[in-house]
């Protein structure tokens, strides 16, 4: 297998509390997913109704909050900064959850690389970093590029939900939506099973207008 070397994130500290060690010293064995192979999602959660891939789980706290919402959905939180797996495995065992599973890696090298073909019934992009000035729009994830790339692992009929904070980049987002034909779908009302997560919380004391986009593969 032919496998792409680009990764698009851009490492953080990794500076983690006393806790948060603790749990990544205790619990990621648990909880985390060991990348060798292609991965079969929907076999890690066999007893699941379906598996949605979490791309950017941040500090984890809408991740575990939609997560305990929905027991009968498996989720994997796909995140490189090692302070926000630990913040969500310590969420993890204070909730109890089952039904979440952590992998440490660039989500869009792990979908090119590892996540077969016509495999994931949904992905959750929620509040990509917008790399705001212009020349760094290069290093936003949602470009031509990714969206036939995630069009290739959904399954028909899976889906793509993606919130954002800033309008421009929704702007983005919608205008490299529209040239695929391979979604159809668009802007869509905030869907009930989104938690507000203190970072969402943040923007919209500031002002911040949140646009939602749901697409379905076609």
């Amino acid at each position: 297998m032919e496998r792409a070397s680009n990764r698009s994130y851009s490492l953080r500290g990794d500076r983690m509390t006393r806790a948060q060690s603790l749990a990544m010293s205790q619990s990621w064995d648990q909880y985390s997913i060991e990348i060798k192979t292609q991965l079969d999602l929907n076999q890690i959660f066999a007893d699941k109704s379906q598996v949605i891939l979490e791309i950017g789980s941040g500090m984890g706290e809408a991740t575990a909050g939609i997560a305990q919402a929905n027991p009968q959905t498996g989720y994997v939180a796909v995140e490189m900064h090692a302070p926000g797996l630990a913040a969500l495995l310590i969420l993890i065992n204070q909730l109890e959850l089952s039904n979440v599973k952590l992998i440490r890696e660039d989500a869009t090298y792990l979908l090119a690389n590892f996540i077969p073909d016509n495999s994931l019934d949904g992905i959750h992009l929620l509040f990509p970093d917008p790399w705001p000035k212009n020349r760094q729009h290069k290093r936003r994830i949602v470009q031509g590029e990714f969206v036939e790339l995630i069009a290739s692992k959904l399954k028909p009929g899976g889906f793509i939900h993606i919130a954002t904070d800033w309008q421009p980049y929704a702007d983005w987002i919608k205008a490299k939506f529209a040239t695929s034909t391979r979604f159809k779908g668009g802007t869509v009302e905030r869907p009930s099973w989104r938690v507000l997560s203190k970072f969402e919380g943040q923007g919209l004391k500031k002002g911040h207008t949140v646009t939602d986009f749901r697409y379905e593969r076609v």
